[in-house]
């Protein structure tokens, strides 16, 4: 295996040389090849791991294995080799689907999902690696099956937490009533998962309004910051306490990649049932984790300062966890290709195809609850990519390069004020054309808040300050440009996104 910081530099210099305009420069993956939902994120011996789910031989989703990646500082990124692959024969002859990697007695373990055929019912599979996390042992054995419960039809995504110092994992589920659900189950042994139920349904009238799905896909449930908005302005960084945060993905029938429900999120308290001793989730209020159409399977993976935990949702003992005054916790998620959503002009399978690639993971995001609201920020260490600034405070319309970030304000100083109603727009103009283009982005901008934009070829993300991200993909033609449109009283600074 090549050393981290040769493998890093040339995973820039080939992402840079890619004969695609539109594959990103800073969001790294495979130069070709499908990739979708993140799987198995951990930070262990002090580098940060992403899988994902992966067919490298072409740009369809069929026959997916776990690529790898590793960083030490979520900004120089190795490419290691495929770490699972479909067994012949095996229970994940079908694909190596959404799944977690933990901690087992000192052996990283990876937890997924596997299926023998098409049309067959998911297994939670184990596999163990080495304490690098590059070399995997499949040996085809199956820790939990489809449970023998007639309510529950469909079974996906297993996820590992820690409460009160047991261990327990949970799986997404569809009912035959038509409901998503969670299924819980109690981990002793990580080989051997014993279900005790369903857990939670979309029948609860919280879930109802704010997760709506038939499948509740790729389940998280995280401890967060919570802070007041007060506490936030004054630069004040002590936590209120903290907040569980459920994440869902929300599938329907008929998705193919489509995903119009998005994903979803609750916010609320977890308890331990006196009766039973089992955990009990009792959701207050939650609501889209992602307002862009082009966001899906995010994986959330929970560190403490000063340490990784070396498992998604599980930090490293429980009395780290009673000491832990305010847990971190960074999220990946998938960008898709798409033939276009919401006006916007998108690639079609054709184009795929001859483009080789399809498929991004989003910037690392950091998660807090501020005034009871889920709010998500790119990761600090994402700084790290900006190079020459090419702006201060511009107003009107401004020009992006192809790889970019803006920072949005209200303009500092001047008659103007910020309007109430005032728009920000980000889209693709034709050399030369004074009409709007394709509009990738609008959104409303207040006094007090800041939008960070970044646009990395064929990936726009938005940051609102205090609230959500927007996830966007957009495919510049050939003479087409950025252009940022800002109200009268809003300004932006603009960098040149570099690698560092």
């Amino acid at each position: 295996m090549s050393s981290p910081d040769l493998a890093a530099a040339d995973f820039a210099r080939l992402a840079a040389a890619h004969p695609d305009a539109a594959f990103p420069h800073f969001h790294p993956r495979p130069a070709q090849g499908w990739i979708n939902d993140p799987n198995g994120v951990s930070h262990v011996n002090g580098r940060y791991h992403v899988f994902f789910q992966y067919n490298p031989a072409s740009a369809r989703h069929h026959k997916i294995a776990w690529g790898h990646l590793s960083s030490a500082d979520l900004v120089r990124w190795e490419e290691h080799p495929v770490a699972l692959r479909p067994q012949d024969g095996g229970p994940d002859e079908y694909g190596c689907w959404t799944g977690v990697v933990t901690d087992d007695g000192g052996v990283p373990t990876a937890a997924y999902s596997g299926v023998r055929g098409d049309g067959g019912h998911s297994q939670v599979v184990i596999s163990r690696g080495s304490t690098d996390l590059v070399s995997w042992i499949q040996d085809g054995h199956v820790a939990a099956s489809m449970p023998a419960d007639p309510m529950v039809t469909a079974v996906r995504d297993p996820f590992i937490f820690r409460f009160n110092g047991k261990r327990y994992a949970m799986q997404g589920a569809g009912l035959a009533s038509g409901h998503a659900a969670l299924l819980l189950y109690t981990v002793e042994d990580l080989a051997d998962w014993k279900y005790q139920g369903i857990w939670l349904t979309s029948e609860n009238p919280v879930a109802a309004t704010r997760t709506p799905a038939e499948i509740w896909e790729c389940p998280q449930l995280v401890r967060v910051p919570a802070v007041s908005s007060a506490e936030s302005l004054s630069g004040d960084d002590a936590s209120s306490g903290d907040a569980w945060v459920m994440m869902f993905s929300l599938w329907l029938s008929g998705d193919d990649h489509e995903h119009a429900n998005g994903v979803g999120h609750l916010i609320g308290s977890l308890a331990e049932d006196p009766a039973t001793g089992l955990p009990v989730f009792s959701p207050e209020t939650g609501g889209k984790s992602d307002l862009g159409r082009d966001f899906y399977a995010p994986q959330i993976m929970q560190l403490q300062d000063g340490a990784g935990a070396g498992t998604p949702g599980v930090p490293a003992s429980s009395s780290a966890l009673a000491a832990l005054a305010e847990p971190k916790a960074l999220l990946w998620g998938w960008a898709n290709e798409g033939p276009g959503r919401d006006g916007r002009r998108g690639r079609s399978q054709a184009e795929i195809d001859a483009a080789g690639w399809a498929g991004v993971l989003t910037h690392p995001r950091l998660l807090s609850v501020v005034d009871g609201a889920l709010a998500v920020a790119p990761a600090p260490e994402v700084d790290a990519y900006r190079g020459a600034q090419l702006a201060a405070q511009a107003a009107g319309s401004v020009e992006l390069p192809a790889y970019a970030e803006a920072v949005v304000t209200a303009r500092s100083g001047g008659p103007a004020a910020l309007a109430a109603d005032a728009v920000v727009e980000l889209s693709l103009v034709a050399d030369g054309s004074q009409e709007a283009g394709q509009v990738v982005f609008s959104g409303t901008l207040a006094a007090g808040e800041e939008l960070r934009v970044f646009v990395d070829a064929s990936l726009v993300e938005v940051y609102r300050s205090g609230s959500v991200a927007t996830t966007l993909r957009a495919y510049p033609a050939p003479g087409e440009r950025w252009v940022l449109r800002l109200p009268e009283g809003a300004a932006a600074d603009v960098w040149q996104l570099a690698q560092p």
